[in-house]
């Protein structure tokens, strides 16, 4: 398919050291924004660029007082920062990017993302890129969770019109099945039964603190539930991105990617 909209996730480890507090790679975020620029400018209001917390997100996490029940307020201030330095860098070169706070314009309801508020479609009709982050969010009982950037796909779900394409980039070519450093990447997930994607996961490093790969996992196969497109793919800040744009069976052969949908949709 063709996407209608795309959501592009950028994870932290691409561009961050999650275990460096404020770490951020400008060498790497330069050549990236370059990329997401071309992206933005073919997809003009049908495009939202999300960024991983880097070590400033997974530090917030990892250093709240669990015993204080606003203490994951924090999240908010540091994937504000992350989400300011990407806007500043687009907008550098010229895009309109804003970055926009999830956590006043959705809720949480039974663990589901609830947007509440038509800013995110106003900002994407006037033709500008939102840069949106994970958050801590309130639930129904006025708790506060933290609120993984690899979900902030699942926000979209209501609100987009037509294909989705959900592509998450980070540091391994997909899912792969043969263990940490290994080089077997499983192609295709059916989101029906994702069994197999589960059964090749491992655990995550001690610095992050959103879930790793399962987390990702979980909200693509919830998002290709209901008929988006998603894929988990490495980012490489020097390679072109156009690609993105073409139909999945006209992508480039040297392509590695995990593509997650259901037959339905694939």
């Amino acid at each position: 398919m063709t996407p209608d909209f795309l959501a592009i996730k950028v994870g932290g480890s691409l561009f961050s050291r999650k275990d460096e507090p404020g770490s951020l790679d400008d060498d790497a975020v330069t050549p990236f924004a370059r990329n997401f620029a071309r992206l933005a400018e073919t997809y003009r209001g049908r495009m939202v660029l999300i960024s991983g917390g880097g070590a400033f997100g997974h530090g917030a996490i990892r250093d709240h007082d669990s015993t204080h029940a606003f203490s994951l307020a924090g999240l908010t201030e540091a994937t504000f920062e992350v989400k300011k330095r990407w806007a500043e860098k687009l907008r550098g070169i010229g895009v309109d990017a804003f970055p926009l706070q999830l956590a006043a314009m959705c809720t949480l309801r039974n663990g589901i993302p609830q947007l509440r508020s038509e800013v995110l479609r106003d900002v994407l009709d006037h033709g500008a890129l939102p840069v949106l982050a994970g958050d801590a969010l309130f639930d129904e009982h006025g708790k506060l969770w933290a609120f993984s950037s690899d979900r902030v796909p699942e926000v979209l779900l209501p609100m987009v019109e037509g294909r989705l394409r959900v592509v998450t980039l980070t540091d391994v070519d997909g899912i792969v099945t043969d263990g940490a450093g290994g080089d077997t990447i499983l192609p295709e997930v059916d989101a029906r039964s994702p069994e197999q994607a589960y059964a090749a996961l491992w655990g995550s490093s001690e610095w992050d603190a959103t879930g790793a790969m399962h987390t990702k996992l979980d909200a693509l196969v919830t998002c290709a539930r209901r008929g988006a497109e998603c894929f988990i793919m490495r980012g490489d800040p020097g390679s072109d991105l156009e690609f993105l744009t073409a139909p999945f069976s006209s992508w480039p052969a040297h392509v590695r990617s995990t593509r997650i949908t259901t037959t339905a949709s694939a």
